[in-house]
């Protein structure tokens, strides 16, 4: 409970908690860094404690070699535990570009095929606000989602631009 050691110890202490919350199935890992967050924190208070007894060194010395070792485990966490998979959402084709597959797009009619990051295809429906004139083959650009209607807002996009 000396200096250094001691300001990494109620951070381990809601890191214990944390992961006996989320074993009890109380709390899950979504969204949260927890295992390089743990990593820095059980390690840090380790080799602050650690350093405190073993290294004839000031405190803030002590401190800085516990926070140097703990940023080192945080980070190797980081690489060994993979990246979390991007969920797919409609929204993501908002701000693309699509290729409009019936003869013509109204205000409640329409349907266009748009590319997805991973090479994929979907055809969508598709409306539009105005007037504007829209053929089989003709290029799109997605504005808007409409989770209501569960169809796509377009408008005219000219490939020169």
């Amino acid at each position: 409970m000396g200096f250094p050691a001691v300001l990494f110890s109620f951070a381990l202490i809601v890191v214990i908690g944390y992961w006996l919350l989320v074993a009890a199935g109380v709390l899950d890992l979504d969204g949260l860094p927890a295992p390089a967050i743990s990593a820095f924190v059980a390690v840090g208070w380790f080799a602050a404690l650690a350093g405190s007894v073993l290294v004839p060194a000031p405190g803030p010395v002590v401190l800085a070699g516990a926070l140097v070792v703990g940023f080192g485990a945080a980070a190797l966490v980081r690489r060994l535990t993979p990246a979390p998979e991007k969920v797919p959402s409609r929204h993501d084709f908002v701000g693309q570009m699509c290729v409009i597959r019936t003869q013509s797009v109204s205000t409640d009619f329409g349907q266009a095929e748009v590319r997805a990051e991973d090479g994929s295809t979907a055809v969508i429906q598709v409306r539009q606000t105005g007037t504007d004139s829209f053929r089989a083959g003709g290029a799109a650009l997605i504005f808007q989602y409409d989770p209501d209607g569960e169809f796509f807002w377009v408008m005219p996009y000219e490939r020169g631009l």
